[in-house]
């Protein structure tokens, strides 16, 4: 009988054209370039997770409870599959039907066809309620967020800083995650003019980072929101430790829940994905609101390209439930819709391919210490959510940006310096 790894490469190649990876078959056969990744599919039930679930999440199903796997850097095996399939040519519809048949002959053969494999033991987003109630917005963060603090802790430098970094010296071999993301809470702070018993609102703070580095450095008064009790419950605990209880306020609380105005600045550092298409505008009035005149905003957020779904079934399943991302200038729009001008928009999205890089090396470095935290099939979701978000930046189907924006006076006056080098606060804070 003809080994298995050339029997599946005919039948995929009718879909994709030639297979730009070497495919290894749980019989050991092997097939394809000599040199490409190789994708190993351990099980006939990696071909049957693909026929209950044809698509991204079967693949990714498939490849998080380790029926199919792939050897080398996973990052260019993905970049090939995805190119393979943007690449690919339709054929004439009088040949589909042929194609279809001789697939499921060849899936019969190889023993696919069986009852659906059961589902990974990692959680799938299950999310109840109205798209982004206050609610189900709270179960969305809690199914990323709460996963774990000692989990984010083990990834991420001592800052905790769960976003793009800004990478200042990418050069110099002794420069750092937890350095680029120093001189990232830096750049924010000084984009809005942080300056000693200055009103901060977060908006979405993670575990604190610009919150404390606020405080800390700048001495701004900082009121820090979040829908995770586990990132509360740690913001507060390093609050304590660092005494700036004076400075910071925390609080488990949704931004339709804001309460006050007359903030000196407001920042939200990539938590406008969570917030939804329908939603947004809401959202824009309401930082809008919580400024004075003359009072800045922050937002650091994910765009896609114009051509780019943002996400997909992998993200929605098992990251980021219900995450909406839209073509940078739409969110321009929706700010100066709700009344804030815009003023600078600057692209950190080649910062973030290093800065997905840097977790991703973290990732592999220790990846017994993840799997013995959360387990191999927890461990495998992050290898590939990581692998596939730095390739998404690399290819410019995903970006990420910093929005400045002022609420003008009443009288239209920004209040801001005439020139944009000026506009920014000192270099050193105190």
């Amino acid at each position: 009988m003809k080994p298995l790894a050339p029997r599946l490469a005919d039948a995929a190649e009718g879909f994709l054209g030639e297979l730009p990876l070497r495919l290894r078959a749980w019989d050991g056969s092997e097939t394809g370039p000599a040199q490409a990744p190789v994708v190993v599919l351990r099980s006939s039930r990696a071909l049957r997770r693909l026929l209950w679930q044809p698509g991204e999440l079967g693949l990714a199903q498939a490849y998080i409870t380790g029926d199919l796997d792939l050897e080398g850097d996973l990052s260019a095996g993905l970049s090939a599959a995805w190119r393979a399939v943007r690449e690919r040519r339709p054929h004439s519809g009088r040949r589909v039907p042929h194609r279809h048949l001789t697939a499921a002959l060849t899936a019969l053969r190889c023993g696919a066809v069986g009852p659906r494999p059961p589902a990974p033991g990692v959680a799938q987003a299950r999310l109840r309620g109205k798209l982004h109630s206050t609610g189900r917005d709270r179960a969305a963060v809690s199914h990323h967020y709460d996963l774990s603090n000692d989990w984010y802790a083990l990834l991420m430098d001592e800052s905790m800083a769960y976003s793009c970094a800004y990478w200042t010296r990418p050069d110099d071999p002794q420069y750092s995650l937890a350095d680029a993301q120093r001189d990232k809470l830096h750049l924010v702070c000084r984009k809005l003019a942080l300056e000693p018993g200055a009103r901060l609102l977060d908006v979405g703070c993670g575990w604190g980072s610009l919150s404390l580095h606020a405080a800390q450095h700048y001495g701004a008064r900082v009121t820090a929101v979040t829908l995770s009790r586990e990132q509360r419950d740690f913001v507060v605990a390093r609050v304590r430790e660092r005494g700036l209880d004076d400075l910071v306020q925390v609080h488990l609380r949704h931004y339709r829940e804001l309460e006050g105005a007359d903030y000196d600045a407001v920042c939200a550092i990539e938590m406008g994905e969570h917030v939804g298409e329908a939603a947004y505008p809401d959202f824009a009035a309401r930082l809008h609101s919580q400024l004075r005149p003359g009072g800045r905003l922050l937002i650091q957020q994910m765009s896609r390209g114009t051509s780019a779904p943002g996400g997909g079934a992998f993200i929605e399943a098992y990251i980021a439930p219900d995450m909406h991302m839209r073509p940078l200038g739409e969110t321009v729009a929706l700010l100066e819709n709700a009344g804030l001008e815009v003023r600078a928009v600057e692209s950190l999205r080649e910062h973030y391919v290093r800065t997905i890089a840097a977790w991703y090396a973290t990732l592999e470095e220790r990846w017994a210490d993840f799997v013995a935290l959360a387990g191999q099939e927890t461990a495998r979701v992050w290898r590939l959510y990581l692998a596939g978000s730095g390739l998404a930046f690399a290819e410019r189907r995903m970006g990420v940006d910093q929005i400045l924006a002022v609420r003008p006076g009443h009288d239209g006056a920004s209040h801001m310096p005439a020139v944009p080098h000026r506009w920014y606060g000192p270099q050193e804070p105190s």
